[in-house]
């Protein structure tokens, strides 16, 4: 039987984890969190999705070094990041654990590039039903103790990556997922207070937690 956890203590410490041990992943442990992302909700139930597993070294190889150059074009040229004596600390974490990621993506067991038939970002709401399954997908895979994080900066070079993939022309792919065994710990994100994001009745019309109780 597969080890299971509470559904809330599962979104309450689903951090984004980007190193991993040389652990492979059981094709059993992909099938079930691929699973649990095809029980996602989809406009009209299209269930617009696929998902290419890749372990081929060589290809996630390739891979990387595309989200590198990305990386490199995207945040290269930007500002160093705070160092860990600063308030902003947490920023400069966040920003080296995806340096990191840049780095080494090949070096993830498994990368789970997720697709869309039809297209996506922006131009169409099939888009919008490919991200609950990536939860569902991040979810499953955090019960079972492997790591994942969403990423997209492989897109930069979408034709590269779907000629590679031998992806046809009328699907787009939507997110790139590495998965592992963490290196690091799961544990509670840094997020805002939720008292500070929701509002009741109309903008800006605050509670505190208490007096909902």
């Amino acid at each position: 039987m597969k080890p299971t956890i509470d559904l809330f203590e599962a979104i309450g410490t689903l951090r984004a984890m980007r190193r991993y041990t040389d652990e492979p992943v059981s094709d059993e442990d992909l099938w079930t969190i691929i699973e649990a992302a095809t029980m996602a909700p989809s406009g009209g139930n299209r269930q617009p999705w696929n998902f290419i597993v890749v372990r081929d070294p060589e290809t996630k190889r390739r891979i990387g070094e595309y989200y590198r150059r990305a990386w490199d074009e995207t945040y290269g040229k930007l500002p160093a990041p705070p160092p860990a004596s600063t308030s902003d600390e947490g920023l400069g974490r966040a920003y080296r654990s995806a340096q990191h990621l840049a780095h080494h993506l090949a070096d993830a067991p498994v990368l789970i590039m997720v697709t869309t038939r039809g297209t996506g970002f922006g131009t169409s709401p099939t888009g919008s039903s490919i991200f609950p399954a990536v939860q569902n997908l991040m979810l499953a895979a955090r019960a079972l103790g492997l790591g994942s994080t969403i990423t997209t900066l492989h897109r930069i070079y979408e034709a590269d990556v779907k000629k590679l993939l031998a992806i046809p022309d009328e699907v787009e792919t939507m997110a790139l997922i590495p998965v592992g065994r963490p290196r690091g710990k799961f544990g509670p994100p840094r997020r805002l207070p939720v008292e500070e994001v929701v509002f009741w009745e109309k903008w800006a019309a605050k509670r505190s937690r208490k007096s909902t109780e």
